[in-house]
């Protein structure tokens, strides 16, 4: 099965409804939700602990989120919504911790969801959570009972650890609240002009920018003794613009930007400076030649490069993969053997809060089952030595280590926070180039790929499918080794599997840089970041990517009618775009 992609394209969740922002900023500030929250909990732990089957753990985990979007195309608003939800989640396991009904496949049955009332009316809440514990219980029991006649008919697993790990309660009670600070009718002036700045560009053929803010306060209670509240907020600025080739290939460049509130992401005049990058690229992807299948030298950027290690190995290293018969289990029997050339070391930190002056979109201080947030030495001078572990344990990894997440509605499962690449064997930046000249010479190849920007990509872990792995390069130029000027190509993808792929690594810069976003999988779409200095591969390989048919428009955009019948007119709108 094909794992989602992951990467640059941003999934963000909001909810759009009629509340007012005022009415969120007035609505009571204590923790009545909190208590509604324990007291329904206790009375439920109580009652189905005695049941048959019997119920051994419960929690209950609501996320109340206040969220404004705001996008613009063209000079003009599509899209301005504001709206808050309390999505709750019940999560529920049977039986013990050496076998619930959560085993194997069954994980799904673990949890039930829906929504809390905006007001913190006790009575109501404790009505609501009542409803969803007792549909989760007719699921869970329902589901350890086949768990159990599974267990007695069919082989043997490998790996025979136990269902849930038991980790220390954890109190937390942050009692602020984050604001919707936000001068919302400043911001839509601010991204319809942002949105006009592509109109002076014909060969854009779409294009959208759009902010999204939003606050979170999220609760976690479990029948274990854990209480969390914690607040949050984030801001993002995407920049979107499409076009296509004569041949019908479909290219896109994007930009994000994140920040912890509006007032930290760039100027206007940085973004709108983005939307002539984006439009030069695309102008220039578009007259670019399609590369053809290889297999040779390469150099990454570090933003390539983190984005490369975000799927060839960090999913490879969550914990789940290394336990269910499905998986492919690349790393799971590697621990403390070379797994990457040995200058080169990766952690996942979700306590890294920024590096190098760029905020983290992988930062958190709890993960989703309440366990704190902690650094995991994964691979040390290329030897393996950890996983990104949850609650699910593993052969000799029988204890959480802070990564268990999710979005809501859907169960926790290990996952990368802030993954980052260092390495002991460094040159200058700016000699890294000339590094790798000299290899495509020392090959005899007549030329290398320069992979300078990454938009995702996806990676395969199960055994049914090939262990391979695919990233989406968007801007990639061949380097030649006798002097020429490198040349733009487009439409090809990296592809590869993992264990000869990670050890052709020979070099790297001395420079981090950072990719954020957000990457999907079994638990949903989570926010991570990943960094890495730029790589010099001594072989990657490359496929042609797939394309659509459709010809590019046949008609001009509106006010580009003259510079279609005459090539040599200035491109100039006959528009006014008001800055």
């Amino acid at each position: 099965m094909r794992r989602p992609p992951c990467g640059l394209f941003i999934c963000f969740f909001f909810v759009a409804s009629s509340t007012s922002l005022t009415t969120l900023l007035s609505a009571p500030r204590n923790d009545a939700l909190l208590d509604a929250m324990q007291r329904e909990l206790h009375r439920a732990t109580v009652s189905l602990g005695k049941a048959s089957p019997a119920t051994y753990y419960l929690s209950y985990a609501v996320a109340d989120v206040h969220s404004l979007t705001i996008a613009g195309a063209a000079g003009s608003l599509i899209v301005s919504s504001e709206g808050r939800r309390r999505l709750v989640d019940v999560m529920m396991r049977v039986g013990s911790p050496a076998l619930d009904n959560t085993h194997s496949q069954n994980r799904p049955s673990g949890i039930a969801s829906g929504s809390l009332p905006l007001q913190d009316d006790p009575d109501a809440i404790a009505h609501l959570l009542w409803q969803l514990t007792d549909r989760e219980y007719e699921q869970a029991s329902s589901t350890f009972l086949k768990v159990k006649t599974n267990q007695a008919v069919q082989s043997a697993e490998e790996d025979r650890s136990p269902d849930f790990s038991l980790e220390p309660p954890q109190t937390h009670l942050d009692p602020s609240h984050p604001q919707m600070a936000i001068d919302r009718k400043a911001w839509e002036d601010r991204i319809g002009r942002l949105s006009a700045g592509f109109l002076k560009y014909p060969h854009v053929y779409s294009s959208t920018v759009y902010l999204q803010f939003a606050t979170e306060r999220s609760h976690l209670v479990t029948s274990e003794g854990t209480a969390l509240i914690r607040p949050s907020t984030i801001s993002r600025i995407v920049i979107q613009g499409e076009t296509r080739a004569d041949d019908g290939m479909e290219l896109l460049r994007v930009e994000t930007f994140q920040a912890g509130s509006p007032d930290q992401l760039p100027s206007e005049a940085e973004l709108s400076g983005k939307v002539d990058t984006i439009a030069a690229d695309l102008k220039a992807l578009r007259a670019a030649p399609v590369a053809e299948p290889y297999a040779g030298p390469a150099l990454l950027s570090g933003r390539a490069a983190a984005v490369f290690f975000h799927e060839v190995l960090g999913h490879r290293l969550e914990g789940h993969r290394q336990r269910g018969d499905t998986e492919g289990q690349t790393f799971t029997k590697k621990v403390n053997q070379q797994v990457l050339p040995a200058f080169l070391s990766v952690t996942d930190d979700p306590t890294m809060k920024e590096l190098g002056g760029v905020r983290l979109a992988g930062t958190y201080d709890f993960d989703d089952e309440g366990v704190p947030a902690a650094r995991v030495n994964a691979v040390e001078n290329g030897v393996l030595k950890n996983f990104l572990m949850s609650r699910d344990p593993i052969t000799d990894f029988s204890h959480s280590n802070g990564h268990g997440r999710r979005q809501p509605g859907l169960m926790p499962v290990g996952r990368q926070g802030n993954l980052i690449v260092t390495s002991a064997k460094t040159v200058k930046d700016s000699d890294l180039k000339q590094r790798f000249v000299d290899e495509i010479k020392r090959q005899g190849k007549p030329y290398g790929l320069y992979f300078e920007d990454i938009q995702g990509g996806f990676t395969l872990t199960t055994r049914a499918s090939p262990q391979a792995f695919q990233v989406i390069p968007v801007m990639v130029w061949r380097v030649y080794p006798d002097g020429r000027p490198d040349e733009l190509v487009r439409g090809v993808d990296i592809v590869g599997t993992p264990l000869l792929s990670l050890n052709n690594i020979i070099l790297t810069g001395d420079t981090e840089q950072v990719f954020n976003g957000v990457c999907g999988a079994e638990s949903g779409q989570v926010p991570v970041a990943a960094a890495a200095p730029a790589m010099l591969f001594s072989e990657i390989e490359v496929q042609k990517r797939a394309k659509g048919t459709q010809r590019p428009p046949l008609l001009p955009p509106p006010g580009f009618d003259d510079v279609a019948a005459s090539p040599n007119a200035r491109l100039a709108p006959a528009i006014e775009v008001t800055p």
